[in-house]
Order: structure tokens, then C-alpha cells, then sequence
């Protein structure tokens, strides 16, 4: 290990200077905000037309859209796994969710390297505001044991359903919300309610709004640490059902006289809403007035120029029910499936990255590229490129993100255990899929999304060859799990946790 950092010292400080902050008394800040659920054209910079979304379209403007970056994994667990490790989802440890009693989610190991730890040990103070959903709190996984030093919010995802929660975590600790009556992400009208009445859903109304207690919170982090270096992780639970937004937000929304059918509850287990349309763009708006917060309280403190932003989405838009209306929001516009699928609309996410001076604005990238980039891309970014783990899948962006030219990713493969078992990989514009793999179906789909990006045409049956060489490709890329195997390729054998 000695020998290979020495061996990359010379790198690093040629990096450094690349990026123009070797000689600076300060490194980089990093803040790293990840929407829950939003989908590809669920904000204006990616084509959004009825949803309000300024600040996160002014990010755009001062930096780098990238139009081909995928989430690490279909649904939210193994998705956050992909991020913080580096690893795709054939070697990661979290391939589908799975909840641990009495709270929290399958945890990731002590073994693992963490993005959070690996910040760490360059210097940097770690913060996570919002929702974990990597082991639940006396678990491996829990976020002061994986390298962070101040968490608030949601340890568990379930928890996470509710936006009016009687507590959330800080650190390791219960923080009441008393304002709050309990009010469950999943429950229903009362019996005999009108919903044709408005003031039958007053009943899923709390006071302490969880998200503003969670922003208060990180922008109490970023004053407290003006002064060094801090790696910023503000996974946000927007917009992830169930339709929980204050009315000063709602309102916004109700006022412009959409048709908008009550949510009743009748095809998915979230809390109904009168107006559901207006709820769910009203709760994106909402993620980005506290964008635009986090980046005032930057300008403010004088921080904005040595601060480098990432937004971006853990996977695509809700599938579950009416409360979600995707059509009328052309949430994912041409791209097909939607969260929990490794179709397009169900991995591809809206990424922006900012950084003054470093990142040119008003740019784009279509570069291929994946949630375990992330790891050596910002370590590279903050100058230590040593730092990456040799077990990382990632293929760092930095070039990209200079403006750059940058070889083509290889490849890029996702699986995913759940809805019925699915494996993809991408190598150029050629897509291979599989779907209903538990069905010991093992046929591979395959579309070429340079003109085909709504994977409408499957051209398998005319490129045998290629389709073959796909095949042997994702078997040689993955492991297999014995938590979560890919029936039928893995022996369904879980280990005791």
C-alpha cells in the first residue's frame, strides 16, 4: 500500500494544481444533495415544465448537467450502497431493500469504505442530514459507525414515509418532534370520510415539518465548520411519497386551478391527499427553495467558490399508485419504467455539478457514467486521488467535470434482486436487459439508445453476437450474494445479521 501511494503522489499533486486549489490555505467543501424518487424531467433544467424549480435551475446555469449518469441501484437502499462505497451493484454488499427490526435497513459491514470515512481521513468534518437507510442505529451501518461525524434525520427508510414524525435521530440519539400527532406514511381516511370533503385529510397535517428541522440542521453544520473542510451529504427524503407539504407550499400549487382527483388511498398504502398533483409539485419546490437556503448560506459565509455542489436523484420517479401522477408531469419523458426498474426512466437521473471557476457554466456532458464514480471523482477533486480504495468500480469524472475530454466509460452494470430480478449493462449506446430473472428467464433484451432512447425496439435477435458478448460481460462483472442472490444465478443462501 506504501509503495502504491508513493507511486501516486506524483499524480496527486499534478491534480491538485489542475483543479487550481493546491496553494489555497482551505480545501474544497463538498456538498452532496440527493433528491429521494425524482425523476429525469422532474426539474426544469431537464426539461420540467409545470413544476417550479429556480434554484436548482440557476445551479445548472453556473455549472454541468449530466445527461447520462445513472443511480446506483433502481430503489433507495442498495442505491445509497452504490454511492458511499464505490461499488457497483454486482460487488456491492446492499443489492435490493430489506428492513431490520425494530428499525432501520440491512447494514453495510464494518469492512466496508465509505465515502464519509475516506473524508475523513483527509481532513475533512462529515455531516448527513436527512435520510440514511444503510443499517439501522445499533447496526454496522449506522452513520457515526460509517465515517460520519454529525448525523440528523431519518436512520431508517420507513420512518422516512411519514414527513411528520414524533422523533428523528440526532446522532445517536431520539429528538422528539411534540408539535407532531402521530401521523403514519401509511394510513387512511377515517371511516365514513367524504373525500370529496377537503377537511377529511386534515387529519394527515402535522406542525413540526420534518425536512426544515432536518435543513436547520445543515445549515447549522455548515456555520459551525466555516473554518474546515466538510464533506456535506444531504440526502434529502423529497420527493418520496407519502404527499406530505406544508400549505404555505401547497398553496402555490392549488391556486393554479389544475384538474386535480383526490388521492383516496385505493392503489398504494400512502396517506391519501385532496390534491395530490399540486402536493407532489409543491414538495419539489420545496426541495428547491432549501437548494437555493444551502447555497445562500454559502454565499453568505464566503464559502460558495471553494464549494463543490453535486444534485442529483438515488433513482427514478415513484411506480407505486394515483398519488404520483408521472404522465401529467412528464416525469421521465421518453425514457421508459420508473423506480424499482433498470429500465432508463428507473435508473437515469437529473445531475448537476457546480463548482465557480472550475466547472464550466452553462455546460453539459452525455459522458456515460455511475453513482460509484462519485468516490474517486471527488477525491480527485479535493486532491487526494491516493485516497481511493482499489476495490472501487468508480472511474473517476474530474476530466469530464474540467471540461475536458474524457475516454468513454467501458461499461456500466446495474442488477437489482427486487421486481422479479433484472440485470442490465451498457456498453456505448448498446443496452442489455433482463427482466423477470426469479422466472428463470435468462432472454436478454437489447436496445441501441443512440436511437432508440425509449427502449422501444428490442434488436436482440439481430445482433446474436453482440448480444452473446453482452452476456458473457455481466457474468464476469458481478459476484454473487448470499443476502442478496439474483435467482437464478445465485444460490439462495442468506447469512444471519
Amino acid at each position: 500500500m506504501l509503495h502504491r501511494l508513493l507511486l501516486l503522489a506524483p499524480l496527486a499533486c499534478l491534480l491538485c494544481g489542475a483543479f487550481g486549489h493546491a496553494a489555497d490555505s482551505k480545501k474544497p467543501n463538498v456538498v452532496f444533495i440527493l433528491a429521494d424518487d425524482l425523476g429525469y424531467r422532474e426539474i426544469g433544467s431537464f426539461g420540467q415544465k409545470l413544476i417550479k424549480t429556480p434554484h436548482l435551475d440557476e445551479l445548472a446555469r453556473q455549472g454541468m448537467r449530466l445527461t447520462q449518469h445513472y443511480c446506483g441501484n433502481a430503489v433507495c437502499a442498495p442505491s445509497r450502497c452504490v454511492l458511499m462505497t464505490g461499488k457497483h451493484p454486482g460487488h456491492a454488499f446492499v443489492r435490493n431493500n430489506r428492513s431490520t427490526p425494530p428499525e432501520g435497513q440491512w447494514p453495510i459491514p464494518d469492512s466496508e469504505i465509505t465515502l464519509a470515512e475516506l473524508f475523513q481521513e483527509q481532513g475533512y468534518v462529515t455531516g448527513a442530514f436527512g435520510k440514511w437507510g444503510l443499517g439501522g442505529p445499533q447496526s454496522s451501518g449506522r452513520p457515526l459507525k460509517q465515517g460520519v461525524d454529525r448525523f440528523f434525520g431519518y436512520n431508517c427508510q420507513g420512518h422516512a414515509h411519514s414527513y411528520y414524525p414524533s422523533y428523528l435521530w440526532s446522532d445517536e440519539q431520539h429528538v422528539a418532534l411534540k408539535n407532531n400527532p402521530p401521523i403514519p406514511g401509511h394510513s387512511g381516511l377515517a371511516a365514513g370520510a367524504d373525500p370529496s370533503d377537503p377537511r377529511s385529510y386534515d387529519a394527515f397535517k402535522g406542525q413540526d415539518y420534518a425536512p426544515d428541522r432536518i435543513h436547520e440542521q445543515a445549515l447549522e453544520f455548515i456555520n459551525d465548520n466555516r473554518d474546515r473542510p466538510f464533506f456535506l451529504y444531504y440526502p434529502s427524503v423529497i420527493p418520496h411519497v407519502a404527499l406530505h407539504v406544508p400549505d404555505e407550499e401547497l398553496q402555490a400549487y392549488t391556486a393554479l386551478g389544475w384538474k386535480d382527483p383526490p388521492f383516496t388511498r385505493e392503489k398504494s398504502g400512502y396517506t391519501p391527499h385532496f390534491t395530490p398533483r399540486a402536493a407532489y409539485a409543491a414538495m419539489i419546490s420545496k426541495l428547491d427553495t432549501q437548494v437555493g437556503s444551502l447555497l445562500q448560506r454559502l454565499e453568505e459565509l464566503g464559502l460558495r467558490e471553494n464549494t463543490i455542489v453535486v444534485f442529483t436523484s438515488d433513482n427514478g420517479t415513484t411506480h407505486l399508485g394515483d398519488e404520483v401522477d408521472y404522465e401529467f408531469f412528464d416525469s421521465v419523458g421518453e425514457l421508459r419504467g420508473l423506480k424499482g426498474s433498470l429500465y432508463e426512466g428507473g435508473v437515469r437521473v437529473p445531475t448537476i455539478v457546480s463548482w465557480p471557476g472550475h466547472v464550466p457554466a452553462a455546460s453539459e456532458s452525455d459522458r456515460l457514467s455511475g453513482f460509484e464514480d462519485w468516490m474517486p471523482t471527488l477525491l480527485e477533486m479535493v486532491g487526494s486521488p491516493q485516497a481511493t480504495p482499489e476495490q472501487c468500480d468508480g472511474i473517476s469524472m474530474a476530466r469530464t467535470l474540467r471540461g475536458d475530454t474524457q475516454a468513454p466509460r467501458p461499461y456500466l452494470y446495474r442488477e437489482f434482486t427486487g421486481y422479479g430480478g433484472q440485470q442490465s449493462i451498457r456498453v456505448g449506446p448498446w443496452k442489455a436487459v433482463r427482466q423477470n430473472m426469479t422466472q428463470g428467464n435468462l432472454e436478454i433484451e437489447l436496445y441501441n439508445l443512440a436511437e432508440d432512447i425509449g427502449e422501444t425496439k428490442n434488436v436482440a435477435a439481430e445482433h446474436p453476437d453482440l448480444v452473446a458478448q453482452l452476456a458473457e460481460k455481466m457474468e464476469a462483472v458481478r459476484t454473487p450474494s448470499s443476502d442478496f442472490p439474483l435467482i437464478p444465478l445465485d444460490a439462495p443462501v442468506r447469512s444471519k445479521r
